[in-house]
């Protein structure tokens, strides 16, 4: 069974993510077990003893694939799993959170489906990505209504967001779940 998933830096081991469901290796950071084997593996300069080596650890690599005991997710599919998660309150597991700075997602950009006004007064926000956005404050705020109109919702202070249609001001929303 899944217990807990891990990240490994995308530098790391062909550009990808590898994650361990039931183990890591202290002496390699986040860096499962049985991936730090194989690059263990590398270590051994005997040719025969190393290529045993590799063919053991691929063994196992492909059996833990095979069992769901391993997966391996490349950055594009991290990145865009952030992406779909954006302002939501459950974020993906912590396997997709960025292993760089640079990958953090602090805003998207993408078109207006739909807005309509609550009788309050607060407007909801129906995006072509899918999400759908509440209008939170009490501010009046006046936004060009047509489909297609270009939105980018971005991070505010304190775990807030803000989101701008065009060119109106913004508007501090929540992420409606799904």
């Amino acid at each position: 069974m899944i217990s807990r998933l891990l990240i490994l830096p995308a530098a790391a081991l062909f550009g990808l993510s590898v994650f361990d469901a039931n183990a890591q290796d202290a002496g390699h950071g986040d860096t499962p077990r049985i991936v730090a084997s194989l690059s263990e593996c590398l270590t051994i300069t005997a040719d025969t003893q190393r290529l045993q080596c590799l063919d053991t650890a691929a063994r196992a690599i492909d059996s833990a694939l095979r069992s769901g005991d391993l997966l391996v997710v490349d950055r594009q599919q991290a990145t865009q799993a952030r992406r779909q998660a954006f302002g939501t309150s459950s974020a993906p597991a912590d396997i997709l959170q960025p292993a760089r700075p640079a990958d953090r997602i602090d805003s998207i950009e993408t078109t207006l489906t739909r807005a309509s006004q609550a009788g309050d007064g607060r407007w909801t926000f129906v995006l072509a990505d899918g999400s759908t956005w509440n209008q939170v404050d009490t501010d009046r705020v006046r936004i060009n209504n047509r489909a297609g109109e270009t939105v980018r919702v971005r991070r505010g202070a304190l775990g807030s967001f803000l989101l701008v249609v065009g060119r109106s001001g913004a508007v501090r929303v929540r992420r409606q779940q799904p």
